[in-house]
């Protein structure tokens, strides 16, 4: 199995993540996993569309994975995003780290969904009752 996986997807999968972060000299996996949310402030959310520069946010995520595993003794490093309409309680990106001691993994894992937050080219229409917002890729 490959180190490291990186994917853009049109659905996650938790329970695959767990099961490719498996490796026989890791005694921790964490996994963060990021899902819509019902409301934004006081407004009512219905769901999230994403959109990406799949090329490119391909390429920063390697990059942020790839930094990680220098940065950590890490066995298997995931990140996934999700592309699409997502609804209410849909996972839209997961993150994963396994190592042999926990400390790595929780590191690993903060690093990578902070950094895809700051870095890679995905786009959120956040879709309300009464309006849609675009929502700006990067705080």
């Amino acid at each position: 199995m490959e180190r490291i996986k990186i994917e853009i997807v049109e659905a996650i999968d938790v329970a695959q993540v767990y099961a490719e972060l498996s490796h026989p000299g890791s005694g921790g996996s964490c996994v963060f996993v990021g899902s819509v949310r019902e409301f934004t402030g006081k407004e009512e959310v219905i769901s999230l569309e994403f959109e990406t520069y799949k090329a490119m946010a391909l390429k920063e995520m390697e990059k942020i994975a790839m930094e990680a595993t220098k940065k950590w003794e890490l066995n298997r490093v995931v990140v996934r995003h999700a592309v699409g309409v997502k609804e209410v309680e849909e996972p839209v990106v997961v993150v994963g780290a396994s190592s042999a001691h926990r400390d790595a993994c929780f590191a690993a894992c903060r690093f990578l969904i902070d950094t895809l937050k700051q870095t890679v080219p995905i786009w959120k229409k956040e879709i309300f009752r009464n309006k849609t917002v675009w929502v700006s890729a990067h705080p």
